[in-house]
């Protein structure tokens, strides 16, 4: 080999070494490189924020292991199954005994208040259960954020107005299911945390209705003719007319059913507006 190329040679490997060697240096600590269950704070935590201490502590590690963590427990998605039927016949059975002169409807709504998504993602987050997910999907951490932010502005629930994400309502499902079945099919140990959990249970007094009922049957009071023209796929937005009029819109590029929860309840307002100015221009007459 002629010196030139010899010495070409070695330049070249040298060169390779060092990239090798800066892109070693570029990888985060090994600390950040761990998955996101290694991270997570104790399991431990959670017993004592549920108030109950598991026999069986593999399902409680189940519970709060979502599908995308490639480690070797199994996902919530069995225990959310039960925890899901048990919460469901949980308050029925309550708001049977508590509610003796309920109509079955009423009951069905009072129900699902206190275990949809949205309630049950506010209890996720109240308890900070959410804290203790063994997850691998980045983007869930800023739809939490963004979660816990909306409903600042709704104490109780917000009856559709803000996006919940299901992974926290399938959390508290699994924690459910999980003590049901370690509890041996206990109905009464597995009330005992769930009511807990669930402050405040929402209550006939205290159930919101829900912007599009609200809207509609306040139109129908009025024989004002209601109208929604979906704009969502074209440009996220969802418009209200009454009497062939455009009253409000509301737009939420994320999700349709929030964007027209939104516009019902933008149009409630100003029709409730409209309604009272035109009661006052009555009465001054």
């Amino acid at each position: 080999m002629e010196p030139n190329e010899e010495h070409n040679q070695d330049q070249l490997i040298l060169s390779i070494q060092t990239q090798l060697r800066d892109l070693h240096n570029k990888q985060p600590p090994e600390e950040t490189q761990k998955p996101t269950a290694e991270l997570l704070p104790s399991l431990d935590e959670v017993e004592e924020i549920i108030g109950y201490n598991f026999r069986d502590r593999s399902l409680l590690a189940q519970a709060f292991t979502h599908g995308s963590c490639r480690c070797s427990t199994s996902s919530y998605e069995r225990l959310e199954y039960v925890g899901d039927s048990v919460l469901n016949l949980l308050i029925s059975r309550e708001d049977y005994f508590a509610y003796p002169d309920l109509q079955p409807g009423k009951l069905t709504r009072l129900r699902a208040a206190n275990v949809d998504t949205e309630k049950l993602a506010r209890v996720a987050v109240k308890h900070n259960l959410h804290k203790y997910l063994r997850h691998e999907k980045p983007l869930l951490d800023g739809q939490i954020r963004e979660f816990m932010d909306a409903i600042a502005d709704y104490p109780l629930h917000s009856s559709g107005l803000v996006n919940a994400p299901k992974v926290l309502a399938d959390i508290v499902e699994s924690t459910i299911g999980a003590i049901f079945i370690d509890s041996s099919s206990s109905i009464d140990t597995t009330w005992k945390v769930v009511k807990s959990l669930l402050e405040p249970i929402i209550t006939p007094t205290t159930i919101q209705m829900h912007p599009v009922t609200k809207v509609t049957e306040l139109c129908q009071k009025h024989g004002l003719k209601l109208q929604f023209v979906d704009l969502w796929k074209e440009t996220g937005e969802i418009e209200v007319f009454v009497d062939d009029e455009f009253v409000e819109r509301a737009t939420y590029t994320s999700k349709r059913l929030i964007a027209q929860n939104r516009a019902a309840n933008n149009a409630y307002n100003e029709i409730i507006r409209k309604l009272s100015a035109e009661e006052k221009n009555c009465d001054n007459g």
